[in-house]
């Protein structure tokens, strides 16, 4: 009798190698188990081949030259209204109200923008006091403005740069106070929202969109602002100047310095964020300096 020939030894996982394998990648042909592998319109392929395809795929670039997100959620959005709304309830629970919430509340006394306190050194009002609302309806305004505005924002400029525009303009927003409301207490997103009304319009210039109907807006909140009392004039249009400048930087800055690269374009941009955050605190720093 003739012995049998010896069976061919089994294969295994390419990365598991302790795992014998009857698969194989339909494109590099290499064994793989089922946890390393995806299906594909043709087969399967393995996990490395998805990854080499993934490096070498261009990136899609919003108008602002930042990487388009993989989803539409506006996710830096929706965190920033969980924080105003959270801040709200501790206030209102302090208070004991929802519509006095700056009475007896130890965090708006804390945080609300006072700048003889900012000078004192007290310096976390200057960011603080832009999560603090007075009453509930100035909430459900501010948050619906950032819900409205905010979303178009973060998918054109990304989130980093949406986030950092946002806090840029409340920067300028508590700068202008601080150089030109020196007596006041200031509170709310109003200055962070006023300025992503100046962004968008910018956005939609850029885009070759009409801005009519933000221009009005923003008239419209301007004259407002002027003519209740009781509303931070300054706050809103610091912010609003802050907003616009951040995103004039963002999006028509490396144009206007013939930056010819994508790399150099967003570097541009950047340093234009970091410069006006700089000038803002530099506002802060002269106007808390004048105060001392």
């Amino acid at each position: 009798m003739n012995p049998q020939p010896p069976s061919p030894p089994a294969q295994v996982c390419v990365r598991h190698t302790d795992r014998p394998t009857g698969l194989a990648c339909t494109r590099c042909g290499r064994p793989a188990c089922p946890e390393c592998l995806r299906p594909a319109s043709v087969g399967q392929h393995c996990v490395d081949c998805i990854r080499a395809d993934q490096r070498g795929t261009r990136k899609v670039r919003t108008a602002s030259g930042s990487v388009a997100a993989r989803t539409a959620t506006p996710y830096v959005t929706y965190v920033l209204i969980a924080l105003n709304v959270v801040v709200y309830a501790i206030t209102a629970a302090q208070s004991r109200s929802l519509m006095e919430n700056q009475r007896g509340s130890a965090l708006f006394i804390d945080w609300v923008m006072y700048p003889p306190a900012v000078a004192a050194g007290e310096w976390f009002r200057v960011v603080g006091s832009g999560f603090l609302h007075y009453g509930l309806i100035h909430l459900l305004l501010n948050m619906f403005a950032l819900y409205v505005v905010g979303r178009d924002i973060e998918l054109v400029l990304g989130r980093a740069r949406y986030l950092a525009v946002y806090l840029i303009s409340l920067l300028g927003g508590s700068a202008a106070v601080m150089l030109l409301a020196q007596n006041s207490l200031t509170a709310g997103a109003s200055g962070a929202v006023y300025g992503l009304f100046g962004a968008i319009t910018v956005i939609l210039i850029r885009l070759r969109q009409n801005p009519n109907s933000m221009l009005i807006l923003i008239g419209i909140n301007v004259f407002i602002s002027f003519s209740l009392p009781g509303i931070s004039l300054m706050g809103h249009l610091g912010g609003l100047a802050a907003g616009t400048l951040a995103t004039l930087g963002i999006m028509f800055l490396p144009q206007w310095v013939r930056a010819r690269t994508p790399e150099k374009a967003r570097t541009v941009g950047v340093v234009a964020l970091a410069v006006l955050a700089v000038a803002a605190l530099a506002v802060i720093g002269l106007a808390a300096a004048s105060l001392s």
